[in-house]
C-alpha cells in the first residue's frame, strides 16, 4: 500500500486529500508557495516543502518543482487535487520516468480528453452525442468570426486546454466574437500555458448534466451517477446537487453508458468527469471530459456512501473496483453551495484580504436525518490572497428528498459566520429561497435571467419585514435590560426600561409596544398587529434562533455596532434603529449624508493589476469604449467607458497594483 502522499495542490481539496489519507493511515505531504506559507492544508499534511513564488506559475504549475519536493520528501505517489497540473500530461509522464504513482488516470488519457478538440473527435468515434462546432485550431480573430459564421450565433468560445469556467466566452455576434476569442486567448495562457482556442454552438436553454466515471486498471469501468451542474455565473459552477432534478432512469442509463464507453476508448482509470449539456427534451451532447477529481464530487459521495479519494489511491496502488455497476447506490439527495471571496453586491467582483470571522455550521454525521459538510481550506484570521481562486469553501447538505436537503443548506447557509470579505452567501441564499430553484426549472442561464440587473439583496415581505422589525425589538429591549443592570449606580436611581419604541428598518418605521417574558416577548405593533417572539439571544450572541409567529427557527446573524442592529437571514441583509418615539420622531428630520460624486473617474472595482490601458490623457472616448483590463484571481475584467467624455488624467500604469475603488482614471 502507498504509504506517503504529496499533494501537488493546495486549499480545500488538499485539505480534502489530507482527511482521507489519514483515515487511510496514510502519510500526507504539503507543498505551499510565498502566500501559502500560513495556509492550512500547510499546517494539516505531515509535512510540508516550499516551492516557490506566489504566482501559480513559479510554484504549483512548475513540473520540476514538484517532483524535487516528492524526492526530497520520499513520497510514494502524487494527488494533484483538481487545477494546476492535474491534467497535464507532461507532469503524469515526469511522474511515471520517475517511477513515482499518480494517483489519477493515465497520461495517454489525459492527453486525449484534455485537449477538447481531440476529445470531441474521439467521442464522436465512440458513439457519443456530440455538439456542432469546428473542432479545427482558430487562427485569429477574424477567423474566429468567420467560424462563428458559419456555425450560427449563438457560439461559445472555449479555451482547448481549459477548465473551472477559465478562457470561456459566448458570442451572440461578430463583435463580441472577436473580442471573445482575444480575452478566451489571454485567459487560457495565463491559467493552462496553452493558448489554443476552439468554437462550438451555444446551445440555448441548457442543463449542464455530468457523469461521475470511476476505473481501475483492470479493465472495470463503472459510473456513479450524475450531478447537476446548471447553475453558474460566468461559466462557473456555483451551485451543484445530485441526482438531476430533471432526468429520467432512461436518459440516466444512456449517459452513464456512453460515459463509460468514451472513458473504455482511451483506457480510463481512477475518477474522471464526462460533462454533457441536456436540452428541454432530455437531448445530451458531450461537452467534456474532466481527467481529474471534480470540484463536486462530495454531493456524489453524499448519495452513494463512497469516498472518491479513496477509491482513487486504492486504483493508483492496484487494487480492483470494489464494487460493480449493479452495486452502485442512489440514496437522498445531496446539494453543494460554492462560497466564493467575491461581493455579489458589485457584480460579483472578487474580494480579498483576511477572513476576521469564520465559523462554518456544525457538521453532521451518517446516523442523522439530515447532513451537513463543509470542506474547506481556510481558517479564522487567514488570509485570501488575490493569486489564486476565490472559492473559500464548499457548503454540503443531504436529505432523505430535494426539499429536506433545500431546507437544509437554507438553515446551514444561515448559520455560516463569514466576516472580513465580500462573499456570496447572500447570494446563495437567496437563490435557496427561490420558488423557480425548488422546483428544479434549471438552465445554465439561470442566474442571467433571475438577476439580470445584478445582484441587490432580497427585498423582504410584509410579514418578513415586521418579523425583523420584532427581533431588532427584542434585541434592542436585551441590551437596555443589561445597560440598566449595571453595578455601581445610586440607590434609587435605576433605569427603568420602556415598552414604547420606534423600529427603522427596511426605510419604514414601526412603532410598538414590546413585552419581554422568559420565553421570549410579545409585541403589538401601531397598526393593531401582534407578534409572539420566542428565543434564548444575550447580549454578545452573534447567531441565534427566533422562532417568530409564523417564520419559527429563524436563523438570525447578530452584529451589533453602536445603536445600530445588522440582522441577516435568508440574503436579507438590514440594519434597524430602535428608538425612544421622541428620539425617533427628531431622528427622522436628520438630513441624509449623502456619498461623494465619483461620476468624473473611473475607480477600481476589485483588488487586482492593471494589466492594460488603452486610453492616455486627452483622448475623448465614446459609451461603451474599452478603457482598462483589471485581472484579479486569474480573471480579465474589461472596464469600459459609461459615457462620452474626455480624459483628464490617468493614474495607473500596467503591472500595478490597486486596491478597491482606488481611482485609474479621471474624466472632465
Amino acid at each position: 500500500m502507498i504509504k506517503k502522499i504529496l499533494i501537488a495542490n493546495r486549499g480545500e481539496i488538499a485539505c480534502r486529500v489530507i482527511r482521507t489519507a489519514k483515515q487511510m493511515g496514510i502519510k500526507t505531504v504539503a507543498v505551499y508557495s510565498d502566500a501559502d506559507a500560513n495556509a492550512l492544508h500547510v499546517r494539516q499534511a505531515d509535512e510540508a516543502i516550499h516551492i516557490g513564488a506566489s504566482p501559480s506559475s513559479q510554484s504549483y504549475l512548475d513540473i520540476e518543482k514538484i517532483v524535487a519536493a516528492v524526492k526530497q520528501s520520499n513520497a510514494d505517489a502524487v494527488h494533484p487535487g483538481y487545477g494546476f497540473l492535474s491534467e497535464n500530461p507532461a507532469f503524469a509522464d515526469r511522474l511515471e520516468q520517475e517511477g513515482i504513482i499518480l494517483i489519477g488516470p493515465p497520461a495517454n488519457a489525459m492527453r486525449a480528453m484534455g485537449d477538447k478538440i481531440t476529445s470531441k473527435k474521439l467521442a464522436a468515434e465512440a458513439g457519443v452525442s456530440t455538439v456542432p462546432g469546428h473542432m479545427g485550431l482558430i487562427d485569429n480573430a477574424d477567423h474566429a468570426v468567420k467560424i462563428a459564421r458559419e456555425i450560427g450565433y449563438p457560439v461559445m468560445i472555449k479555451a482547448s486546454a481549459g477548465g473551472g469556467g477559465k478562457g470561456m466566452r459566448i458570442a451572440w455576434n461578430d463583435e463580441e466574437a472577436r473580442e471573445g476569442f482575444q480575452a478566451s486567448k489571454n485567459e487560457a495562457k495565463s491559467s493552462f500555458g496553452d493558448d489554443r482556442i476552439f468554437i462550438e454552438k451555444f446551445v440555448s436553454e441548457p442543463r449542464h448534466i455530468e457523469i461521475q466515471i470511476m476505473g481501475d486498471k483492470h479493465g472495470d469501468i463503472i459510473y456513479l451517477n450524475e450531478r447537476e451542474c446548471s447553475i453558474q455565473r460566468r461559466n462557473q459552477k456555483v451551485i451543484e446537487e445530485a441526482p438531476s432534478p430533471f432526468l429520467d432512469e432512461k436518459t440516466r442509463k444512456a449517459m452513464g453508458e456512453q460515459a463509460v464507453a468514451l472513458a473504455r476508448a482511451v483506457n480510463y482509470h481512477s475518477a474522471g468527469t464526462v460533462e454533457f449539456i441536456v436540452d428541454g427534451k432530455r437531448n445530451f451532447y458531450f461537452l467534456e471530459m474532466n481527467t481529474r477529481l471534480q470540484v463536486e464530487h462530495p454531493v456524489t459521495e453524499m448519495i452513494t456512501g463512497l469516498d472518491l479519494v479513496e477509491l482513487m489511491i486504492r486504483i493508483a496502488d492496484g487494487e480492483a473496483l470494489p464494487l460493480s455497476q449493479n452495486d452502485v447506490k442512489r440514496n437522498g439527495w445531496a446539494l453543494e453551495c460554492r462560497l466564493y471571496a467575491e461581493d455579489p453586491y458589485r457584480n460579483f467582483l472578487p474580494s480579498t484580504g483576511r477572513l476576521t470571522r469564520y465559523n462554518p455550521p456544525i457538521a453532521t454525521g451518517d446516523n442523522d436525518e439530515t447532513r451537513i459538510r463543509n470542506d474547506g481550506g481556510v481558517y479564522e484570521g487567514g488570509e485570501i490572497s488575490i493569486y489564486y481562486d476565490p472559492m473559500i469553501s464548499k457548503l454540503v447538505t443531504w436529505g432523505k428528498n430535494r426539499q429536506t436537503a433545500i431546507q437544509t443548506m437554507q438553515e446551514a447557509l444561515d448559520s455560516f459566520e463569514l466576516e472580513g470579505i465580500g462573499n456570496n452567501l447572500p447570494f446563495l441564499s437567496a437563490v435557496m429561497r427561490q420558488k423557480r430553484f425548488q422546483e428544479g426549472k434549471l438552465t445554465t442561464a439561470y442566474i442571467a435571467e433571475e438577476f439580470p440587473d445584478g445582484f441587490h439583496g432580497v427585498l423582504p415581505t410584509p410579514d418578513e419585514a415586521r418579523s425583523f422589525a420584532a427581533i431588532a425589538a427584542f434585541i434592542n429591549w436585551k441590551l437596555q435590560e443589561r445597560a440598566a443592570m449595571i453595578s455601581g449606580t445610586l440607590d434609587n436611581h435605576r433605569r427603568i426600561v420602556k415598552n414604547e419604541w420606534v423600529v427603522s428598518i427596511f426605510d419604514q418605521s414601526f412603532p410598538l409596544v414590546i413585552e419581554v417574558d422568559k420565553a421570549g416577548a410579545k409585541l403589538e405593533f401601531a397598526g393593531g398587529e401582534q407578534i409572539s417572539l420566542e428565543s434564548h439571544w444575550l447580549p454578545g450572541m452573534t447567531i441565534c434562533q427566533f422562532s417568530v409567529s409564523d417564520l419559527s427557527n429563524m436563523v438570525v446573524k447578530v452584529d451589533v455596532k453602536g445603536t445600530a442592529i445588522r440582522l441577516r437571514h435568508g440574503g436579507i441583509d438590514a440594519i434597524a434603529h430602535v428608538r425612544e418615539p421622541n428620539i425617533a420622531a427628531l431622528a427622522a428630520l436628520m438630513p441624509k449624508k449623502l456619498p461623494p460624486d465619483t461620476s468624473k473617474m473611473l475607480l477600481c472595482p476589485m483588488p487586482g493589476v492593471i494589466t492594460a490601458v488603452f486610453v492616455k490623457k486627452g483622448d475623448e472616448v465614446e459609451i461603451g469604449q474599452p478603457l482598462a483590463i483589471v485581472e484579479a484571481m486569474k480573471m480579465e475584467n474589461m472596464l469600459r467607458s459609461e459615457k462620452k467624455s474626455k480624459i483628464s488624467e490617468i493614474s495607473v500604469k500596467v503591472g500595478q497594483s490597486l486596491g478597491v475603488d482606488e481611482t485609474i482614471m479621471e474624466f472632465e
